[in-house]
Parts: C-alpha cells; sequence; structure tokens
C-alpha cells in the first residue's frame, strides 16, 4: 500500500465527527491521498509515512512514529499542549487553527452583551418560576466595551460592536500597532483601559502576562455597572476575585464561558450566583469549523509545494 500524503488523526473537535474534516479536505485537494485513522495502531501507521499529519495533538509517543514529517496541521488555536521541543528538534513545522474561532466567538460575545443590557438573563430565570414581573432594561448604545486582546476574535467582537453606536476600547501587547478600536492601550496600562468599561471582554491567549490579568485590584477599578465577559481562558481572571466582586455587587456580573477550575464543580459558587451567566466552554463551537481549518490545510499543502513561507505558522 502507497503511503498517503495526509493523515487525518482521529480525535474531532467539538464533538463533532472527524469524518466531515477529512472530507472538506478531500474536497479542496483532489489530487492528494487524505486517509483518516480510526485507531491507535491507524494512527501510528499513516504517522509512519505521511509527509503532512492534522490533528489535536501529537505526543511524544506518536511522533517518534513519524517518518518524513514535514508538516503538522493542529486543530486548536493554541498549541501549548504540544511538545514544542521535539517538533523543533526534528524540524517539523507546527500550524494552527488562529483565526477560526472569530466570526462565532463574537457573535457570542455580541449576544452576551445584548442579553445583558435587556435583560434575557433575568426574563429567563423568571420564567423558570412562572414569575411575570416586569423590570427595567436598558441600551448598548452610548456605552463603553473594553477588549481584552486584538487578535482575530477581539477585532471581530469590535467590528460586530461598530453598529450598535458604542465606544470601544482596546487592550493589546503591541499598542503602537493602533487597531480597531477608539483607543488602544497596552497591558502595563490595564487600568486606565477598565476604568470607564460598561463591559469588560477577554479575547486574549493564556500567557504568563495573561494569567490572573483580572484581579482583585482590577475588580476596584472597574465600575460598579459593569459586566465582564470571558470568552479567552479561565486563568485570565482570578476566580476568588471574581466571586467576591460579583457577592460585594462590586461588578455588576459576569459571562462566562471559561472558568478556572475547569469544568467547574458542581458545588462551586459561581453555579449560584443570579447575576452569573455560564456556558460550559462552547463559544468556539461553529458548524463552519472543519471548513476553516481546512482552507488553511489546502493552502498550506500548496505553499509547502511551492516552497513559500506557511500560514498560521506556530513554530
Amino acid at each position: 500500500m502507497s503511503e498517503p500524503d495526509i493523515a487525518v488523526l482521529r480525535h474531532g473537535v467539538h464533538g463533532r465527527p472527524v469524518t466531515e474534516y477529512a472530507d472538506h479536505l478531500r474536497e479542496r485537494l483532489p489530487d492528494q491521498d487524505i486517509r483518516l485513522a480510526r485507531t491507535p495502531k491507524e494512527e501510528r501507521e499513516l504517522v509512519a509515512g505521511a509527509p503532512v499529519v492534522t490533528g489535536i495533538e501529537m505526543d511524544a509517543d506518536l511522533l517518534a512514529a513519524a517518518g518524513e514529517l514535514d508538516l503538522f496541521a493542529c486543530l486548536y488555536a493554541g498549541v501549548g499542549h504540544l511538545p514544542v521541543d521535539t517538533f523543533q528538534s526534528h524540524d517539523i513545522a507546527v500550524t494552527n487553527a488562529s483565526g477560526v474561532h472569530g466570526p462565532n466567538i463574537a457573535e457570542y460575545v455580541v449576544g452576551a452583551i445584548l442579553s445583558v443590557v435587556q435583560g434575557l438573563h433575568r426574563g429567563w430565570q423568571q420564567g423558570q418560576r412562572r414569575e411575570w414581573q416586569h423590570f427595567n432594561t436598558g441600551e448598548l448604545q452610548g456605552s463603553t466595551v473594553t477588549v481584552v486582546g486584538l487578535g482575530a476574535i477581539g477585532e471581530a467582537v469590535v467590528d460586530r460592536l461598530a453598529p450598535f453606536g458604542v465606544e470601544t476600547v482596546g487592550v493589546r501587547y503591541t499598542p503602537e500597532k493602533g487597531g480597531p478600536t477608539d483607543e488602544v492601550y497596552g497591558f502595563d496600562e490595564i487600568h486606565e483601559a477598565c476604568a470607564g468599561a460598561d463591559f469588560l471582554v477577554l479575547a486574549c491567549p493564556l500567557t504568563d502576562r495573561t494569567e490572573g490579568l483580572v484581579d482583585r485590584a482590577l475588580f476596584k477599578t472597574l465600575p460598579p455597572e459593569a459586566v465582564l465577559v470571558n470568552v479567552a481562558r479561565g486563568p485570565v481572571v482570578e476566580t476568588d476575585a471574581l466571586v467576591t466582586a460579583l457577592r460585594r455587587n462590586d461588578i455588576d456580573g459576569a459571562v462566562l464561558d471559561v472558568t478556572d477550575p475547569e469544568p467547574l464543580p458542581e458545588d462551586h459558587p459561581l453555579w449560584t450566583l443570579s447575576n452569573v451567566a455560564l456556558t460550559p466552554h462552547n463559544a468556539g463551537d461553529t458548524a463552519e469549523y472543519y471548513e476553516r481549518v481546512a482552507d488553511i490545510l489546502a493552502e498550506n499543502v500548496r505553499r509547502l509545494e511551492r516552497g513559500e513561507q506557511l500560514r498560521n505558522r506556530a513554530f
């Protein structure tokens, strides 16, 4: 049997069958021999001969089975879970899925903000109790939204907020680059960026710099009417500080797609707070996910053939 051009590992994302991903790749690369592994044994066999492998992860054992591997195309935007040193020592390029989440996560953020402004979460809670009671709502126009992280997701959030007549403030590592927001600050100016925020949206990667970024001190800076929306990673927020701020009304509420710890234990206080809405790390899910990552890999296969720089290269 001939060796495959591309090996697709068996584990998919967001509970969606990885066969869909393989099918999208075949549509885009009809001249390539694309094979999907169904078992650990098949993964090792396919990896041994494929110059391109794609999936969620390749651990050291699977890497040891690889032959002349040129590229591992990771299906995640983050690659911190991969054995970076091993890939680099074998001169294997690694690409990520950065950018594929922009539209869907931005829609989640806008939906979360609008649900807070219009009191939809409160209305749902009252509906569960069959309680017909009017309550006051607001409007988004004229609000200030601070977005931490101006990558693909952060920029998509800002773009979708533009028609609502809000003022936007961005926070990024290199503020001198500017951005799509009305103002741009660096991480060392996070308090200045948050002092007037009605909504604080976290869309940044988890790094040494961002871990614990939203702490007790920042909750003191945020206005009491502010609402936190976290679609980044749970550890960007100090959870104990968040619970305290919510209980003391230091902020008005939070919409959390990610938490620390995760999954959130059943007895955690965040489950019981009426001013918190939780989703189970679900904002990244979209029916378009495999199509978008297939677009990236198909383009990179052509770039490999031409000896060009790879798109979304992580290292």
